[in-house]
């Protein structure tokens, strides 16, 4: 277990260190499989199934409930799981760090329960909805519950795969569950004779189900013990409550623009439950994928460069003198000056080439009109958000959870608010409120960064107790007695 603990900086490191192209187009090829590569995997199993089986001569009202099923599983997963896995993250990353990994199943345990009563408190009654009001097929709506909630254990067992460095793991999970999914569905369709959204539904659902099992697996593989520790787990989400708002509002602005454009007149109502813009969505998708390769790069070089700075900046804090400790501090955060900095220039170049591409090749293979008008400026608010998403990093490094917390909602709110004065506008602009959320957010939290380097020494320092903190009445303010010195007789020694 501690192998696979060991970080992948060290093996990408030995990769660049060659200084050549083969080995650095290895290196960012290494790490897009460690890091998006299930996301992909994910994708392309539902194109390859929907060119195998035929679903484009599906009928229109079939492939929509199909289309909008699968759209509201990914999202409302994400959505659900946001609340709590930042919190369980740092929960378990501080047990590691001590050693204590009877305590990581507790922690599994308790994570499992509230992710899994979040998502059927708000799974079930849209379900009853959808077959009451939508008179949509009982056994269909069951399916598209039972992937909603495989999909949310498989995200929520890839957080603790992903504390444990194992990314490979999860992608070699991913792909075995996919190749069932493919398989399974041509199956379903050519030998027995199932309609094809029907089995690439249920196919998609024991693809979700294969990839939760083997992760759940491994992670009884890693963590055999059990301390039976549920209470202290909870008291987490009491200390670290700036973490639950972070990750859901930035998960929710990653969302909150489509579902302002999902209550305008141009949404389209499958069903009288599902509601999608099938254009603002689509060029939504594109422009996540155009800036997707920045948590790629960020990810790479944060492992590579800046924490070997913050470790020493830890080692110098613990046991070295003062001028190390400002020496260290300095190189810090000049380190994350040029971490930011390199990630916009590569990001920049790499979001320009993806979207020349998708301009002058997407619109040949189908993709045009409203899509393509939106796309643009979406994917500027992307990049930029990816930017801003990687200064909330940063502040995590540095335990400014008050300051990640007022990004993530200044990001959210602005681009809610954004988006509906984006509604008014013409269509290339409709974007512009996740551009506007992001610039301000990215502000914010580049302002609390500057701020921590200013005042990193009080945040270290300063925050300690000499007495232990508890609950009841003051103790006195008295320190101690004097007493006078005195005679045998009485009288005062001078």
């Amino acid at each position: 277990m501690r192998g696979n603990m060991a970080g992948i900086g060290v093996r990408l490191n030995r990769i660049y260190s060659k200084n050549s192209i083969i080995t650095y187009l290895y290196g960012f090829g290494y790490s897009m499989v460690i890091t998006v590569a299930p996301m992909f995997l994910v994708i392309l199993a539902i194109m390859i199934m929907q060119k195998i089986l035929g679903f484009s001569k599906v009928g229109y009202a079939d492939r929509e409930l199909y289309s909008c099923t699968v759209l509201y599983i990914f999202i409302f997963s994400l959505l659900t799981a946001s609340p709590f896995n930042a919190v369980l993250s740092r929960y378990m990353s501080d047990v590691i760090y001590q050693d204590q990994y009877e305590d990581i199943m507790p922690c599994y345990h308790v994570g499992v329960i509230m992710n899994i009563a979040l998502s059927c408190l708000i799974g079930i009654p849209f379900c009853i909805w959808e077959y009451v009001v939508g008179h949509v097929w009982i056994l269909y709506v069951f399916m598209g519950f039972c992937g909603y909630v495989a999909l949310v254990l498989v995200f929520y067992s890839m957080l603790y795969l992903s504390i444990c460095k194992d990314y490979k793991r999860i992608s070699l999970f991913f792909l075995i569950g996919m190749l069932v999914t493919i398989l399974l569905s041509i199956i379903m369709v050519y030998l027995l004779r199932i309609s094809v959204t029907t089995s690439m539904l249920f196919s998609l659902d024991v693809g979700f189900v294969i990839i939760g099992s083997l992760e759940f697996a491994q992670i009884r593989c890693y963590f055999r013990e059990n301390s039976g520790q549920y209470r202290a787990v909870l008291g987490y989400f009491k200390k670290y409550w700036q973490l639950v708002i972070t990750n859901f509002l930035y998960i929710l602005g990653l969302y909150v623009h489509n579902f302002v454009f999902w209550s305008t007149d141009m949404r389209m109502v499958v069903v009288d439950s599902f509601v999608c813009m099938t254009a603002y969505d689509m060029a939504t998708c594109l422009a996540m994928f155009t800036n997707i390769t920045a948590s790629v790069i960020f990810i790479s070089r944060v492992e590579m460069n800046f924490h070997e700075h913050y470790k020493r900046y830890s080692e110098a804090v613990i046991g070295g003198t003062g001028m190390d400790i400002e020496k260290s501090k300095r190189r810090m955060f000049r380190q994350l000056s040029e971490e930011l900095m390199n990630l916009v220039r590569i990001q920049f170049i790499v979001s320009v080439v993806a979207f020349l591409i998708c301009i002058t090749i997407l619109p040949r293979i189908g993709f045009g009109g409203m899509t393509m008008k939106i796309y643009p400026c979406l994917a500027a608010g992307y990049f930029i958000m990816f930017i801003m998403y990687s200064a909330i990093i940063f502040l995590y490094y540095f335990n400014d959870l008050t300051g990640s917390a007022i990004t993530a909602v200044v990001f959210c709110l602005v681009t809610f608010l954004g988006s509906i004065v984006a509604t008014h506008l013409t269509t290339i602009w409709y974007g512009i409120g996740l551009v506007a959320g992001s610039t301000v957010g990215w502000c914010m939290a580049y302002y609390r960064l500057r701020k921590m380097e200013k005042t990193l020494d009080v945040h270290v320092f300063c925050n300690g107790t000499i007495m232990k903190r508890a609950h009841g009445g003051r103790p006195s303010n008295k320190v101690f007695d004097r007493s006078i010195p005195t005679t045998k007789k009485g009288v005062v020694k001078q």
